[in-house]
């Protein structure tokens, strides 16, 4: 099969479409021929190793010290149809088309992936059936995450709720997310992307390149920073008593001055690593397959294309996700 070959820690060029062997479902596993993957942010950070140090390390180790050697194929979720299910799998059957959030091994970047259909850190669940391929291959990522956060922060029907970065992958969930939930939501983002973050249900806008939100006397019940680039001090003056700060980028020293807000306060900074479960997937599947919530797809690349792809999420102006095609 062919398959994007991460081979080195570095800029995009370091991917390299291969031939690779294919692999087969093992027990209580399904075998996925994967239509469309995507690329976030992360994988980007990832690939070059632009992370804090604290994830820097233990990611080599992990990974592969000087390079990649025990994970070599990026892609952490994927869409596509069953072609194998393996000894002791139910619930799944040959030609189910299904979405994934993948493992610590990730894999997406390939024409066959092996899913477990029990996963540590991963998810598959059928695609909502109202979307394409693409469409389903960049809900996983960002929407198991706004829903996690979102429901960390306990948002509740009547709050206010500022995302900043909303125009992302996580943020246009988030926004969507909010808003089904009951709360007032302003969405900061950059001024090319406020027509569509209207266009999904924010009833606010701010473009932060005209404006500091953290400067406007407005306060919330949540802010939501998915960028994690707010000064923090003037972000939690802008909560409410009894606000909660989420900032999905996990920092020490966040950590530090959050645990000190706490002790001081009634706000309070929520942090993590968000869950990926297959429950909470279909609940995503439902929401979409209701109109409540629709996946904002900025642009497909072909699995030729990666490396254009990987430049142009690391230019930070994609609305929403972007997807790759594998099978066409």
């Amino acid at each position: 099969m062919k398959a994007v070959v991460w081979t080195s820690y570095g800029p995009p060029e370091v991917l390299r479409l291969q031939e690779v062997p294919d692999p087969v479902a093992g027990t209580g596993e399904v075998l996925v021929r994967v239509h469309a993957t995507s690329v976030s942010t992360g994988d980007c950070e990832m690939r070059s190793l632009a992370l804090p140090l604290l994830f820097r390390l233990p990611l080599r180790l992990y990974v592969g010290f000087w390079r990649p050697r025990r994970v070599t194929v990026l892609g952490q979720e994927l869409a596509g149809e069953i072609v194998e299910v393996g000894e002791g799998v139910t619930g799944f059957a040959v030609g189910d088309r299904v979405f994934v959030a993948t493992d610590f091994g990730l894999g997406g970047y390939a024409e066959l992936r092996r899913v477990p259909i029990i996963a540590d850190g991963g998810a598959i669940a059928r695609q909502p059936a109202n979307v394409d391929h693409a469409t389903a291959a960049i809900v996983p990522l960002g929407g198991l995450e706004a829903l996690y956060f979102l429901r960390k922060a306990e948002l509740r029907a009547g709050e206010r709720v500022l995302i900043n970065g909303a125009g992302g992958s996580i943020g246009t969930f988030g926004v969507q997310l909010a808003r089904h939930y009951g709360a007032e939501v302003t969405a900061v983002d950059h001024g090319d992307k406020l027509p569509m973050l209207r266009s999904i249900g924010a009833d606010h806008v701010i473009d932060y390149t005209r404006e500091d939100f953290t400067r406007r006397g407005e306060t919330y019940d949540v802010i939501f920073d998915v960028v994690g680039r707010s000064p923090f001090r003037r972000s939690v003056r802008a909560l409410r008593d009894g606000g909660r700060y989420v900032l999905p980028n996990f920092r020490v020293l966040l950590m530090l001055r959050g645990w000190w807000v706490s002790l001081t306060s009634r706000k309070r900074l929520v942090l993590g690593t968000a869950s990926r479960t297959t429950a909470e997937l279909i609940e995503l599947r439902e929401l979409i397959e209701a109109g409540a919530i629709r996946p904002v797809l900025d642009r497909s690349f072909a699995l030729e294309e990666i490396v254009q792809a990987h430049r142009y999420v690391e230019a930070g102006r994609k609305q929403g996700g972007v997807a790759i095609t594998v099978v066409r």
